[in-house]
């Protein structure tokens, strides 16, 4: 717990992420980028989940007046605060307050809970959910002076927050920080441990995995260990397809000895030399500790391009036009349109009748426009028209909407609601499957021609693709009844290679595989910056082919290896491609150290 007083006696803050108990509610860091902070979330799908709390302690007794930073997260659809069902109480020292919270405004304010009286010494305070719809509290507030003006803005607090929780810096010093672990995450700090180097993986949720964790289970596509360079994709092979098996993950993370991994830990920032990155900032997200991790080479692997956004990097973001880079497939005009993003959500079959409650807040459907569904597919897609980072809290929620408002129509008022008696929807994933947003540019930006029969043969080709040119659009028929708030998605697929691994029916001409060169993982102006995912140097054409999982782990094992060859070599990752290729060219034949290897090396 962190509870900072200023002056002698008053305010007090409380940090929620803070709470030493926080029950059925949920940390949420998925939008510190634009908040400045993370969350508590009381994710409960109509059931309130249990208490958070936290003891704090007071110096001077007496009344005081307290405050909880929230929001009305569905007023961004109505006016007025028509509706709030992200509602919940605070509760101090047993006593629960009467003020309703999470009811007013749709943006991060400070909303008074009312008076209370606080012992000297240890006090109790208490988040009461209310609803189990989406409460959510940034932060609690004490005051003796009722006209106290409380920071409010981003920009303010998250100075504040820095005073209040000063960074200290870790005693290792690492050869390669990995941020991001999502599959090429994974496989590139997997791949730099077992050639020896000092690694550090940073994850800012607790379990690893990305899209492919327990939270989305997005499964994962694209051929890997593909010729002329079989060998790559094997770290992919061990840790594929994570949900199903996620005690497999913790088995080989406890095994690579020079691998650290630090879970819930969200980088905030980077110290430069120039062109340099120096060190990554972070701040745990339940404990509000700031560390900073010095490193010799970085990779980024957060899939929205953060660390490099930090350092200044190069990169794009959108739907570049045809005249662009001369792509058939990209507009002829400018166009804000991107893909979506998904929540997963499923159901089950009870033997007995369950109840889902009517929800005027959520998305409203009509025999028409319902989706008759037991749960999502890779087509509940929505945020089409939005910014995938900044707009992502409003893209979340309003999916939210989407699921509760679908599922409460079939249960209560659609033609085939009997179907559905006995159905509980038993999980609504909070965490966003995001597909796009920025790509960090290199000193090559792979392209449609390069795909496709055009394609060019670099000499540094080290990650073979097999999957469609894969562009999501809004579902036409969901656009008739949602215009610009689709959460439908079709598909238009080019360039079928072969080996292409999805069930859809193949065109009669196939194309061979294609192959994204070295030139596309480092970046064009970041002296010691690697990227592996969807946020590496490519076009947003050749990026809807290139964004899988399977495709991006190879990626990640590829940079592992030449950041060993940089570290041998006391050099950077461009030095790889122009002064030490030989070498490049054979550890990616050899490739990396599979685990059954290293067991017969043993």
């Amino acid at each position: 717990m962190c509870v900072f007083q200023f002056g002698k006696a008053q305010p007090i803050l409380i940090e929620a992420e803070n709470f030493e108990n926080k029950g059925g509610w949920f940390v949420d860091p998925q939008f510190y980028d634009q908040m400045g902070s993370v969350y508590l979330l009381a994710h409960g799908n109509g059931t309130p989940v249990k208490n958070a709390s936290t003891q704090f302690k007071v110096e001077k007794p007496g009344k005081y007046f307290v405050y909880a930073r929230t929001r009305n997260w569905v007023g961004d659809w109505f006016k007025d605060d028509e509706y709030a069902p992200g509602i919940f109480h605070l509760a101090i020292n047993g006593k629960e307050l009467t003020q309703s919270l999470g009811n007013k405004g749709k943006d991060w304010a400070w909303q008074s809970g009312g008076e209370v009286i606080l012992d000297a010494g240890d006090n109790k305070c208490e988040l009461i959910d209310l609803s189990g719809f989406g409460a959510r509290c940034d932060a609690v507030i004490f005051t003796t002076n009722k006209d106290e003006k409380i920071i409010n803005s981003t920009k303010e607090l998250s100075k504040l927050r820095q005073h209040l929780f000063p960074a200290t810096k870790y005693k290792k010093e690492y050869d390669l920080i990995v941020v991001g672990g999502g599959i090429a995450g994974l496989s590139a700090s997997i791949s730099a441990a077992r050639q020896g180097l000092k690694t550090c993986l940073i994850q800012n949720r607790p379990v690893l995995g990305g899209n492919n964790s327990v939270e989305n289970s997005i499964v994962v596509s694209g051929k890997i260990m593909q010729p002329p360079y079989k060998n790559i994709g094997a770290i992919v092979n061990e840790i594929e397809n994570i949900f199903r098996e996620p005690e497999k993950i913790d088995h080989i993370i406890a095994n690579e000895k020079n691998l650290e991994v630090f879970y819930n830990t969200q980088a905030t920032g980077v110290l430069m030399d120039g062109s340099t990155i120096v060190s990554v900032v972070t701040k745990n997200i339940e404990t509000s500790e700031q560390i900073i991790f010095k490193g010799n080479l970085f990779a980024d692997c957060t899939g929205d391009g953060n660390l490099g956004f930090y350092a200044g990097a190069k990169f794009m973001m959108g739907r570049e036009t045809r005249s662009t880079f001369g792509e058939s497939l990209a507009p002829e005009i400018e166009s804000d349109l991107s893909y979506g993003s998904t929540l997963k959500w499923n159901s089950k079959k009870e033997n007995h009748e369950v109840d889902f409650p009517k929800l005027p807040w959520a998305v409203q459907f009509t025999n028409l426009s319902c989706i008759k569904a037991f749960s999502n597919s890779w087509n509940w897609e929505t945020g089409f028209y939005k910014n995938q980072i900044n707009d992502a809290e409003y893209i979340r929620d309003y999916m939210l909407r989407v699921i509760y408002g679908n599922w409460s129509y079939l249960k209560n008022a659609d033609s085939t609601k009997q179907q559905y008696l006995n159905w509980d929807l038993i999980y609504v994933s909070p965490i966003l499957g995001k597909r796009e947003s920025r790509r960090l540019v290199g000193d090559i930006v792979f392209k449609q021609q390069d795909i496709e029969g055009e394609w060019k043969k670099y000499d540094d080709a080290c990650v073979i693709g097999t999957y469609a040119i894969d562009q999501h659009f809004p579902d036409i028929e969901n656009t008739v009844y949602f215009p610009k708030q689709e959460f439908r998605s079709n598909f238009k697929h080019d360039h079928f290679p072969i080996g292409y691994d999805v069930e859809f029916k193949y065109p009669e001409k196939k194309n061979p595989p294609y192959y994204i060169p070295y030139r596309c993982l480092y970046s064009k102006n970041i002296n010691n910056l690697f990227m592996a995912g969807r946020n590496i140097s490519c076009s947003r054409i050749a990026f809807c082919s290139s964004r899988v999982q399977g495709t991006t782990g190879m990626m990640g094992e590829i940079i592992g290896l030449a950041a060993y060859l940089c570290t041998v070599n006391n050099c950077n990752p461009r030095d790889v491609y122009q002064k030490y290729f030989d070498q490049f060219k054979t550890a990616i034949e050899l490739g990396v150290p599979h685990i059954n290897q290293q067991k017969l090396n043993n």
